[in-house]
């Protein structure tokens, strides 16, 4: 032993090597991905399982897009014609003489004038089916459409029994449209009773629409075409009817 106290030998030991844990971390570096990537290529290289046979509730569900089974639409409503503008062969023209379906859409029109009336409510069904009855016949479906051709007087369509009916009608009328030279009107040129009469032809309007079936006006049984004459002195009615159907 020198005068130091080591020992003459350990002077020449190699001391430790410096770079040691460099290269144990660049080692594990290496070694740790190839750890996990040898699992995951094994996963990818396995053959795929097939698809279920039957498509699984997510593609029965009709909320999406695709759906596993074609939808069948829904078949069309039955509708049956009762007529029919084009008959078919077996109803031709020919075939059937007494067919009205046959010859198709028709339209027929006419002006009928109405003998002058004193002011109030009239039941004019009677005069306007005698002017029109023989065209009314050879429709077997369709529309009458009256028009009456004036500004002071009204068609409608009401009672065709009780005249007190029509009376009543007048008597409301003529209460809730003021006459006279305390009304407020200040169309007067023509007189006291024209304005009122002007508004009374609005009120219950000058047209009527009539469903034609088998040849006839389908109105019920106690209602009756009225001309409402809203002047004193009144003029003789113009009405055009005009009939449409088959």
């Amino acid at each position: 032993m020198d005068a130091s106290g080591t020992s003459g030998s350990g002077s020449s030991r190699s001391p430790s090597n410096p770079n040691f844990p460099k290269n144990l971390v660049r080692a594990l570096l290496l070694i740790l991905p190839t750890l996990f990537l040898v699992p995951w290529l094994s996963t990818i290289t396995k053959t795929p399982s097939p698809l279920p046979s039957s498509p699984g509730p997510i593609m029965q569900s009709p909320s999406l897009f695709f759906s596993a089974k074609p939808i069948s639409p829904s078949p069309a409503p039955r509708v049956r014609a009762l007529y029919t503008a084009n008959p078919p062969p077996s109803t031709a023209v020919g075939s059937d003489p007494g067919s009205m379906a046959a010859s198709g859409p028709k339209w027929a029109q006419k002006t009928i004038t109405l003998p002058p009336q004193r002011r109030g409510c009239h039941l004019v069904t009677p005069k306007i089916l005698k002017e029109i009855g023989q065209d009314l016949s050879e429709f077997k479906c369709g529309l009458a459409h009256l028009f009456l051709q004036h500004t002071s007087a009204s068609l409608t369509i009401n009672e065709n029994y009780d005249s007190d009916v029509r009376d009543d009608t007048e008597t409301f009328l003529n209460k809730i449209v003021p006459e006279g030279r305390s009304a407020p009107w200040k169309h007067t040129i023509e007189g006291p009773d024209d304005m009122p009469a002007h508004i009374k032809s609005s009120m219950f309007g000058c047209t009527l629409t009539i469903p034609i079936t088998n040849g006839k006006l389908n109105m019920g049984t106690w209602q009756g075409i009225w001309l409402c004459e809203h002047r004193d002195h009144a003029t003789a009615r113009s009405v055009v009817v005009t009939l449409n159907g088959i």
